[in-house]
């Protein structure tokens, strides 16, 4: 069973472009999936994680990770 994750980002943003990047490489190696949130939609998303995108949160657990991170924290948030 894949862990649903959520990437909270926002355009233009290269952390947030690293951090895809790193679910990508993770994603060959580990079942997880993710949706990227775009923040600058949501008022309440944008205040709670403006200053800390990109934020990965495992959907299951609400645990979240903010940056930076390693793919290797990334992997203890999964498994």
């Amino acid at each position: 069973m894949a862990t649903n994750l959520k990437l909270y980002s926002t355009s233009y943003c290269h952390l947030c472009e690293q951090a895809e990047d790193m679910l990508i490489s993770l994603g060959k190696l580990h079942p997880i999936t993710w949706q990227i949130i775009e923040i600058i939609d949501d008022e309440a998303l944008l205040s709670l994680y403006g200053t800390s995108i990109p934020v990965i949160r495992r959907v299951d657990t609400n645990q979240e990770l903010a940056w930076p991170f390693t793919k290797r924290e990334i992997e203890r948030l999964i498994s």
